[in-house]
C-alpha cells in the first residue's frame, strides 16, 4: 500500500483522527500539544498519528489535504483544520458538540 493509500486509509478508518508531532501524551510542538489537550478535553476516543515517527505521511499529506502545517484534525473523513481552528471550536464549545456528534 502506498503512503496515499495508507492516509486515506487512516482518515476512512478512524472517526476521529489527529495527524500531529509526537503522541498526545508526549506532545513534541506546542501546537499538538494544545491541539490534542483540547480533544482530550472533549471526552471522546481519537486515534493519532505521529508523523514524526511517520516521515513519508508527513511529506504527502499536506498536499493530500492541502493543508500546509500539522496538526490536522479530521473528523468523519472531513478535515477540521490545525490548532488554531482546534482551539477556537473548543473555546466556542463546538469542538466537543462536533466530537460528540461524530461518535454518536
Amino acid at each position: 500500500m502506498d503512503t496515499l493509500e495508507r492516509i486515506k486509509q487512516q482518515i476512512a478508518d478512524n472517526t476521529i483522527l489527529i495527524y500531529m508531532k509526537g503522541s498526545p501524551k508526549m506532545p513534541q510542538c506546542g501546537f499538538s500539544a494544545q491541539a490534542s489537550q483540547a480533544i482530550m478535553s472533549c471526552d471522546q476516543e481519537f486515534t493519532y498519528v505521529d508523523i514524526l515517527a511517520n516521515q513519508d505521511i508527513r511529506s504527502e499529506l499536506p498536499g493530500y489535504a492541502n493543508w500546509p502545517t500539522f496538526p490536522q484534525l479530521w473528523v468523519k473523513g472531513e478535515l477540521i483544520g490545525g490548532c488554531d481552528i482546534i482551539m477556537e471550536m473548543y473555546q466556542k464549545g463546538e469542538l466537543k458538540s462536533l466530537l460528540e456528534e461524530a461518535t454518536a
